[in-house]
């Protein structure tokens, strides 16, 4: 039992079979402690249990939690490779009790553990406990028999845990193991303790005490334990080593560097093979955990520890992209402890490569410039400020990189000069943002952006998650405080709010203190970085510092991300059905719907929406993984990704692939492959469905679909099975036979139609009305038909006209159809023999004169015109007779 993993699940199954609940890591990025930008330490995730403030099912706790220090104040990154303990990862072993079990069982079950689970020479192992405890004393004597010189007690700081100025604290009592006295050092509080021979493996924190204040201490009600125990070092101890870079973990991964590089872990060599080993894992960790390389924040120190590691395999002699091959040996060796290893390992492989290939760009512009800049200085030189900016600034060289180059040559750098060439950059910036309009009600965000930095964004793997308040904006201008009822826009140090972007709204929720709460309405990106929340503050009152609790909607976000990609889905399905010519042209991704626009010529078919929706529909059940990788703009593009309208795009960007085809180009690839920043369902198979409600133009050559998915579209379907079921119980069939039912209504109500028409026309043919003339006269010698009707559509005067036509043989037609509005239609009919003497359009004008209208148009046959006074029909037809008579 010496292999890293078997020393962990020995460790984990030990404390289960005492009782404890094995709890899984949290990740890296701490959701509960907005002080902290990495996990340290095994009691983060334990925090708010331990002040009471949440309360879990278990009172005892056992976990391997993964740690990363290389930010803030534990920062181990400069001596990483150089010493026999420093890790940027390392894995911490612990069991906790929270109020359950002190000092006693602790003491007992930390060493029956590492005296008979793990086997560990008891004489070789002393103790330190506070110097005054003299019941941790006690019972290092009584349960682990040590004899009063091996239980040391320290009566510094280093010897008593808190978590903070005030809160929960107590005494520590430290584990070491003796190497032996052929490595220097002495034992804890000697002189030579900073030596090698002792080292310290397991650290039991007694949470016993509560600081109220600076000067007052009390007893806690229910005393906790807090353990932490490096892994690495006792594995090194159980493996007979004395550097934590010879366990079989590390053996693994300088192996794979050695024979990736050709290059032997020896000399002035070992320490660049360890800070690759090294960095490698917190590299993969932090990218599993959801942090990618940037220029700010979390993702700042991810991309110094990775470009550390990246000038190290430059110093072994790789000329290309190394670490990336070097990450399925680790997968390897952590992935079955740790899965999300195994899930993030494309987008950790991705990740790699492309920082690396970017870096390596980088590097070589920036050493060539270096040097031309440094060929006259020597040893003891300083590099001015304003260089060391400009290679910065202008060709991405960071001043830590220009500093590790310059050191083996023994030329510093001009820190001040550096800093002040970057507040001039940064008062040049501010004065080209203040513009007018619009731009200028901006420059509070500039300035809130320039004095606290860009807002982390967590929401990619947590709804739920502490932020600590840097700023809060009322009526646009900044504010210490805000009270019950004021509508403010809050600003955090890190959210799990998405800020509307790419189509996509922004999440709503709520943001909680101890004394106060506030409801977000919406979410926006401002001043390049920074996510603002909208919000009123439904009670208590707030005030920057403070610590808050930031928690998404989940049934909105869960509403959004379907919605997001079910465009995706439905992207790629149109360009199928349509055409390689279809490009997103807007879209609108909203809670309760999605519309989206896309580039085509003319409208859809029933059935090319049909096909569409069926596509989409066939992703969505195949339930696959949705799979986000980081690349850059181009080789995204290159394999295939698409760009979406609205989107600015970074130097690297998340290619978002989802499902697989089934037919044609697509056949057994991922289906849909955009990049886009937004947040996504997990599966496909998480949308539900999607259903396309319509389909028009929103502008030439601009076609818009909108849709419904998931429980909106389950709604509308069931909605629309309803009216279904009622139409058929109007009808007295069954839903089945409602088609065919309308069906033979429709052509019934036709004929009918037909027939009243035609009747219609018959009875207005066949008689006069009151007061009318004559239907058919002799007028100047010329056969005149002159009728007024009443009940007529009028499209359907011309076919009357027609018929009147037909009975007369030679002669003029004028019917007048009077609606029941009052208003009045004419038309005049010529037949043939006699359009040479008198036409129509003359006659129809005269007609409309007469019914108080104008003009009136058509053939010299047939022409029809109107006029707003139906009671002057008969006057009309007497004015069109007249004119015949001349």
């Amino acid at each position: 039992m010496s292999g890293v993993n078997e020393i962990r699940s020995t460790f984990l199954d030990y404390f289960k079979k005492n009782g404890h609940e094995v709890v899984p890591s949290s990740p890296l990025v701490p959701r509960n402690d907005p002080t902290l930008m990495f996990t340290n330490a095994g009691m983060v995730q334990f925090k708010n249990v331990f002040t009471g403030l949440e309360q879990r099912p278990y009172s005892t706790a056992s976990t391997a939690q993964k740690c990363v220090r290389a930010g803030g104040k534990h920062n181990d990154l400069d001596n990483v490779g150089y010493t026999a303990r420093h890790h940027t990862f390392f894995e911490m072993l612990g069991n906790f009790s929270f109020g359950d079990y002190f000092k006693d069982r602790a003491i007992e079950l930390a060493w029956n553990l590492i005296t008979k689970e793990f086997g560990l020479d008891a004489k070789r192992l002393l103790v330190t406990v506070y110097h005054t405890d003299d019941e941790a004393f006690n019972l290092w004597k009584k349960i682990a028999g040590l004899p009063d010189d091996r239980i040391i007690r320290i009566a510094t700081s280093d010897n008593f845990w808190a978590m903070g100025d005030t809160g929960p604290c107590g005494p520590c009592s430290e584990i070491f193991y003796d190497h032996g006295d052929h490595i220097w050092g002495g034992p804890p509080g000697s002189p030579e303790e900073d030596g090698d021979r002792f080292i310290e493996i397991w650290n039991l924190v007694f949470m016993q005490y509560e600081q109220v204040t600076k000067e007052e201490r009390v007893n806690l009600p229910r005393p906790s334990i807090d353990t932490g125990m490096g892994l690495e070092r006792v594995a090194a101890v159980l493996q007979g080593q004395h550097d934590n870079y010879d366990i079989d973990l590390f053996r693994a991964l300088i192996s794979a560097s050695e024979e990736a590089t050709g290059v032997k872990a020896e000399g002035e060599r070992r320490a660049s093979h360890r800070v690759i080993a090294d960095h490698l894992r917190s590299s993969a960790f932090l990218i599993a955990d959801g942090v990618l390389p940037s220029n700010e924040g979390r993702g700042y120190v991810l991309r110094r520890i990775m470009r550390r590691a990246m000038r190290h395999a430059e110093l072994l002699g790789a000329r290309e992209p190394l670490i990336y091959k070097l990450l399925p040996v680790l997968v390897q060796q952590m992935g079955r402890a740790y899965p999300e290893l195994v899930r993030a390992e494309a987008l950790t492989s991705e990740t790699l490569k492309l920082e690396e290939t970017r870096f390596r760009k980088t590097l070589e512009r920036g050493l060539s410039l270096l040097s031309d800049a440094t060929s006259s200085l020597g040893k003891g030189d300083m590099l001015d400020g304003e260089t060391a900016f400009k290679l910065y600034d202008t060709y991405g060289f960071p001043l830590d990189l220009t500093q590790d180059a310059l050191r083996a040559r023994g030329v510093g750098v001009d820190i001040s000069g550096f800093t002040d060439a970057m507040q001039r950059q940064k008062g040049e910036a501010r004065s080209h943002w203040a513009g007018s309009g619009e731009k200028a009600t901006e420059t509070v965000w500039f300035e809130l952006r320039e004095k606290h930095g860009a807002t982390e964004f967590l929401g990619y793997d947590t709804e739920s998650a502490e932020g600590v308040i840097q700023a809060i904006v009322k009526d646009g201008a900044v504010v210490e405080t805000a009270s019950a009822g004021d509508k403010v826009q809050i600003v955090v140090n890190q959210t799990p709010f998405y800020g509307e972007s790419g189509g996509q709204m922004g999440d709503a929720g709520v943001i909680a203190t101890d004394h106060a709460k506030l409801d977000v309405s919406d979410t926006q990106k401002k001043g390049e970085g920074l996510f603002v929340h909208s919000a009123t503050v439904s009670n208590g009152t707030i005030k920057s510092g403070d610590a808050v609790v930031l928690t998404v909607d989940h049934a909105r976000r869960s509403r959004l991300r379907a919605n997001h990609s079910a465009t995706h889905l439905l992207h790629e399905a149109l360009r199928e059905v349509l055409g390689t010519h279809v490009a997103q042209k807007g879209s609108l991704v909203a809670p309760d719907r999605l519309r989206f626009d896309v580039s085509h010529p003319k409208p859809m078919s029933a059935e090319e929406l049909k096909v569409v929706e069926e596509m989409a529909n066939e992703i969505i059940l195949q339930n696959s993984p949705v799979v986000t990788r980081l690349m850059s703009v181009d080789d995204a593009i290159a394999e295939g990704a698409m760009a979406l309208f609205g989107e600015k795009y970074g130097d690297e960007v998340r290619v978002v692939s989802m499902g697989e085809g089934v037919r044609g180009v697509k056949a057994g690839k991922p289906y849909s492959v955009e990049l886009c920043g937004g947040t996504h369902v997990a599966a496909t198979g998480q949308i539900g469905l999607v259903r396309i409600l319509s389909e028009s133009a929103v502008g030439a050559g601009v076609r818009r679909i909108e849709a419904l998915t998931g429980e909106s579209a389950r709604e509308y379907l069931a909605e629309q099975d309803d009216r279904v079921k009622t139409v058929a119980a109007a009808l007295k069939v069954q839903p089945s036979e409602v088609l065919s039912r309308i069906e033979a209504l429709v052509d019934e109500r036709r004929k009918l139609e037909r027939e009243l028409s035609e009747a219609k026309r018959k009875l207005a043919m066949g008689g006069g009305q009151a007061g009318s003339a004559d239907a058919v006269r002799d007028v100047a010698g010329v056969k005149f038909l002159g009728k007024a009707v009443t009940g007529v559509d009028p499209k359907d005067l011309k076919g009357l006209a027609d018929d009147g036509k037909a009975s007369l043989g030679s002669g003029v037609v004028t019917l007048i159809g009077v609606s029941d509005d009052g208003k009045a239609s004419a038309v005049v009919a010529v037949t043939p023999d006699l359009i040479d003497r008198f036409s129509a359009v003359d006659l129809v004008r005269v007609a409309s004169a007469a019914l108080g209208g104008k003009g009136g148009g058509g053939r010299p046959d047939m022409a029809q015109a109107g006029g707003p006074d139906g009671s002057k029909a008969e006057e009309a037809i007497e004015a069109v007779a007249s004119a015949l008579a001349g």
